[in-house]
């Protein structure tokens, strides 16, 4: 007999068949069919029925809504063959309730939550962020994201990297650009860190070899589909490489490990959201820009001769290229021009107008970014003031090199752009717990803030 002081948990109720029970979570759905009721009672672990086959226990079954917090003790039974729900980890069983105590009833619910799609605009769905996201398609968006986040550590430590926690407050603007937040710092002015890449940098000359999961800003004048100005890195660095192949063999590992795991992990999500699984191939193609350019000028007529970047076109015919010849669903474009990169990206000793940089491509976005890193001081410098940064802002930075910075390099991973592309999610907002952009900061600003904002 289950000790009735304690909570069983809806996943453990399985083997719990004869057993009193006791089960604490939200309720979902409500059936009342007159004398008897069921209703569907959600926790952690999953979604199990509850049945109520009393007056008593049917007529306050029917009085209960969704989101009401509960309580519910009765005893697990096995259902008859015709009344499973295959859809269900937990179809084959209900709970008969014998008593059902209310912790907390919800306020009338503003739209139907009890379906399994979430019928809602994106404003919408983001201006009830706290009860969207208990709905269960929601939900899996982050269970899955969780499981790439996870992967993530696993594989970063699998390539022996230390795992470190960088700041998000920096004295100078990281990529150099204008695309930056300033604040105000007890009267001085700093700025929020475009990336973790000059801490990480750093920390080789510490630990050789690093990760983190950090917050990134990025303040572009736009709202897209695939921007945020809030977004989740994911980074690695590694110092004493070899050469530049084998940074491009670690972002492999990596991209295509993570993807991999959180697939295998939960196949009954990607199946809900009606994705295929992914193409995972023993190699990733790599192709240079201009190798990558041509291919796409040749299958669309498109002239991208004097481009210096992809598209978002582009990447959406250079993956579908990678998917037709190579069974992919990644490529690895490398070779972006010099001039087009940060101050420390190495140039190409071969070829300097090109750089030692790399994106990684999935299902037509590029969800990673990176490079081999200039790692001589001097050189370094120069770079800096052909770049227009200013050398004294960043004096603790330029320090690391000073002192025996070995060759290294890197890259980082967008956690929602993966999340959006592996569930075929219509924007990265909705693989974003509470999105930042130009339009809100949990909740929208007046039409009249961002009326003159440019749309992409």
């Amino acid at each position: 007999m289950e000790n009735l002081s304690k909570r069983t948990l809806i996943a453990d109720c399985l083997n719990k068949i004869g057993d009193t029970v006791r089960v604490a979570g939200w309720v979902q759905t409500v059936r009342a069919h007159g004398k008897i009721a069921f209703f569907d009672i959600r926790d952690h672990s999953g979604l199990l029925q509850v049945g109520g086959f009393t007056p008593e226990l049917a007529h306050q079954m029917a009085t209960l809504d969704s989101q009401d917090a509960v309580i519910v003790t009765g005893k697990v039974k096995k259902r008859e063959e015709r009344y499973v729900n295959l859809s269900l980890p937990t179809g084959s069983i209900e709970l008969e309730a014998e008593e059902i105590q209310v912790l907390q009833k919800s306020s009338e619910m503003p739209f139907d939550m009890g379906g399994k799609e979430l019928h809602l605009e994106l404003p919408t769905l983001l201006d009830y962020r706290s009860l969207t996201l208990k709905h269960e398609k929601v939900r899996q968006i982050f269970i899955v994201q969780a499981a790439l986040a996870e992967a993530f550590r696993q594989l970063a430590k699998e390539l022996e990297c230390t795992e470190i926690f960088v700041p998000t407050i920096a004295a100078g603007a990281t990529e150099g650009g204008a695309e930056v937040f300033p604040i105000d710092y007890y009267g001085r002015k700093a700025f929020l860190t475009q990336s973790p890449q000059l801490y990480k940098q750093m920390m080789v000359g510490v630990f050789e070899r690093v990760f983190t999961i950090a917050k990134a800003y990025r303040a572009e004048p736009s709202v897209t589909t695939r921007h945020l100005s809030e977004a989740t890195q994911m980074d690695i660095e590694i110092g004493f490489i070899d050469d530049f192949v084998q940074l491009l063999d670690a972002l492999e590992f990596v991209g295509t490990g993570m993807v991999k795991r959180a697939s295998d992990a939960h196949p009954e999500i990607l199946a809900s959201f009606g994705v295929e699984q992914p193409l995972i191939p023993s190699r990733v193609p790599r192709l240079t820009l201009r190798a990558a350019q041509k291919i796409v000028s040749e299958r669309t007529g498109r002239d991208l001769s004097k481009e210096q970047d992809l598209n978002p076109e582009d990447e959406k015919d250079i993956c579908l290229w990678a998917q037709e010849e190579h069974k992919s669903d990644f490529v690895t474009i490398t070779h972006f021009p010099t001039k087009k990169r940060a101050f420390y990206t190495m140039p190409d000793p071969k070829d300097p107008e090109y750089s030692l940089s790399y994106d990684l491509l999935f299902r037509g976005l590029e969800i990673l970014s990176g490079s081999q890193r200039i790692h001589e001081y001097d050189a370094l410098v120069v770079k800096m003031k052909e770049k227009g940064v200013d050398p004294k802002n960043f004096g603790m930075y330029l320090m690391a090199f000073k002192y025996g910075m070995p060759p290294e390099g890197g890259f980082s991973f967008g956690l929602e752009r993966l999340t959006m592309k592996l569930l075929n999610l219509g924007n990265v907002r909705e693989a974003s717990l509470f999105p930042r952009d130009m339009e809100r900061v949990d909740e929208r600003f007046s039409e009249t803030t961002h009326k003159n904002t440019q749309k992409t």
